[in-house]
């Protein structure tokens, strides 16, 4: 119900920044976007799925441990009087690491909190985009 669309992956050296963008559209008029929590997920090679960041509405989020104090989760569009409105959501990622590296994926899931998002996200609740790569070199 759902469609997501990611750009602003690329490749830079640690200690490096980078931006991503997901534009959440609905999928048809009666859907609410703001209904959902929307967030980014990523995975690495040979590993498994990792919540980074989700974000509700009501402006609750949750961070995965491992990118606290370094990324920022916002979104734009919300309190969009329209109703099938569009939402942006934003990754603001700084002093990144060679750890920090995969595929980062849009994720949006229906009706939960932040937290409950970032690991339903990870165990592929909801919707998703096609995602973005990310590289940091050492």
């Amino acid at each position: 119900q759902v469609d997501l669309a990611e750009s602003g992956g690329g490749s830079v050296e640690a200690g490096g920044s980078l931006n991503l963008s997901c534009v959440a559209s609905p999928r048809y008029s009666s859907v609410r976007v703001r209904n959902f929590a929307l967030g980014w997920f990523r995975q690495a090679p040979g590993k498994g799925r990792e919540g980074v960041a989700a974000i509700v509405t009501d402006g609750n989020i949750a961070y995965a441990d491992s990118v606290k104090g370094r990324f920022t989760i916002s979104r734009d569009g919300a309190d969009a009087s329209k109703a099938d409105a569009k939402n942006t959501l934003y990754l603001q990622m700084d002093i990144l690491q060679p750890e920090d590296s995969g595929m980062y994926t849009c994720g949006a899931v229906s009706l939960v909190t932040a937290t409950r998002a970032l690991d339903g996200m990870a165990q592929g609740w909801g919707y998703r985009g096609q995602g973005t790569q990310v590289t940091v070199s050492s």
